[in-house]
Parts: C-alpha cells; sequence; structure tokens
C-alpha cells in the first residue's frame, strides 16, 4: 500500500470524520462566543488561540484530502466548497480584509459536506432550482400584475400601502406572506367594501397554489436525489457482487485444477 493509499485510508475512516465534525460543531460555538463582549473580555485569548488552532486543523485536513485524491479532488464540488471556505479563512483578517473576519463562521457550513444526510438535503434543493426558477418567474409576473392593478384601484384610498409600484410590490408580498394583511384589507374595505374579492383571489393564487408548488418541486427534487443515491448504491452493491463472484469462481476453477493434478498423479502412480 502506498502512502498515498494510506492517506486515503485516513481521510476516509468514519472516526476521521466523526472528528472533523466536531471540530467543526465546536468552532462554530467559539465563533458564537466571540460575539459576546463579556466572554470576550475574560477568555477572548483562549478562544482567539482555540479559533487558531482549529483552522490548522481544517487546513490540514483538505491538505491530506488533496494529497490523498490528487486532481480527482477538484472533480467533486463538495471537496471544491471546503476548498473555499477554508482559503477564505486563511485570508489575513486584518486592514482591508478585516471584514473578512466575519466570513469565519462560513466554517460552520462545512457540516453540510460533513454529514451525508445534509448533503442529500441540500443536494435535493439544488436539483429543484430550474423548477423553482419557472415558479419564482410565475410568482413575480402574478404579482407584478396584481401590484399594477392594486395601484390603479387604491392608490387614491390608502396611497401608505398603494401610493405608487413599488410600495404596491411590497404591500402584495407582506399579504402573500399572511403578515397584517387583514388590517391592510379593513383599511382598503373602509372605502371599497368589495375590496376583498381583491385580496381573497390574490392569497389563494399566490399563497395557496403558487407557493405550494415551490413545496412540490423540492419534495419532487428530494425524491430525485434519494433515488439517484439508491440506485448508485445499488450499482455499487452489483460491482462489489459481481467481484465477490468472480473470486470465488477464480477459486473454485483453481480448486478444480488441483484436484484434477492430484488425480493425474495418482493415476500414475
Amino acid at each position: 500500500m502506498t502512502t498515498r493509499d494510506r492517506v486515503r485510508a485516513l481521510v476516509e475512516h468514519k472516526r476521521f470524520q466523526h472528528f472533523i465534525i466536531w471540530v467543526i460543531v465546536v468552532n462554530a460555538v467559539t465563533l458564537g462566543l466571540e460575539t459576546s463582549p463579556v466572554v470576550l473580555r475574560e477568555v477572548g485569548g483562549l478562544l482567539h488561540a482555540a479559533d487558531r488552532v482549529m483552522l490548522y486543523i481544517f487546513t490540514a485536513e483538505v491538505a491530506l484530502r488533496l494529497y490523498a485524491y490528487g486532481p480527482r479532488f477538484f472533480r467533486d464540488p463538495w471537496n471544491v466548497f471546503d476548498f473555499l471556505i477554508v482559503g477564505i479563512s486563511l485570508v489575513p483578517a486584518s486592514g482591508p480584509f478585516s471584514v473578512l473576519r466575519a466570513l469565519r463562521i462560513l466554517r460552520a457550513l462545512r457540516l453540510i459536506s460533513a454529514v451525508p444526510a445534509m448533503r442529500r438535503v441540500v443536494s435535493g434543493l439544488l436539483a429543484a432550482v430550474p423548477g423553482m426558477a419557472s415558479i419564482g418567474a410565475l410568482l413575480g409576473l402574478i404579482i407584478y400584475v396584481a401590484a399594477v392593478m392594486a395601484t390603479k384601484l387604491f392608490s387614491g384610498i390608502s396611497p401608505q400601502y398603494f401610493g405608487d409600484l413599488g410600495t404596491t410590490l411590497f404591500t402584495l408580498f407582506q399579504t402573500m406572506t399572511g403578515e397584517a394583511w387583514p388590517d391592510i384589507a379593513r383599511e382598503v374595505m373602509a372605502q371599497a367594501p368589495f375590496a376583498w374579492i381583491f385580496f381573497v383571489i390574490y392569497i389563494l393564487i399566490s399563497s395557496f397554489a403558487v407557493l405550494n408548488l415551490f413545496i412540490a418541486v423540492i419534495v419532487s427534487g428530494m425524491e430525485k436525489t434519494v433515488t439517484d443515491d439508491l440506485a448508485e448504491a445499488e450499482e455499487q452493491h452489483a460491482a462489489d457482487q459481481a467481484r465477490s463472484d468472480a473470486l470465488i469462481l477464480a477459486e473454485v476453477r483453481a480448486l478444480r485444477r488441483e484436484i484434477a493434478e492430484l488425480k493425474e498423479q495418482r493415476e500414475r502412480a
């Protein structure tokens, strides 16, 4: 076994992966504690030292994986994600780059790549992006049409909510989320009693129909990801079974040859 094989076995070992997960969790906690002035006054130096140690651990882990996989390291998007997160953390956070200190918390996002369950969830969300983009465009079109109508209908009645197109767009977005829309509707209905028809139809279309389509697309993406993972696992199992069967068959053939040779030797004797 070569050195690269040993390093690959190390980074793929479950105990090593669990260790990295715990380091990520502890690092996220320490970064959260650094936001407290009281904690910084008491143990600020210890927190900064622990942060540097954990950054060294992350750097060493990425370096080991880079050595273990070679150029194949960058073929996995999750490896590239980890590489970028650690790379941002290594940029000196002083002078013009002091804003990057706030980006250290991005290391907590490495839990996504370290925990398989989280990785599957994010993969499902990414798989649903094309469908979500189409539904988002449809939702935007519906809100825009409703905003133009509402501005023309209610701008004189309630200018603080429907005075211009931008204000109306924000009001309709707020209405879509269900936030305080009855107060807005009652204010308009005080002068336009039939305004409830507009609000009810708009909420039914935007909230109950279009937003539920988002959920349907996300669920579909999650199911596709799970199906793909199961298919990949079945293919891997089939390949392992085929290798095992080939090995057993080779051993049986070798055993048959040995038996045949023994028979020939006995016949000669």
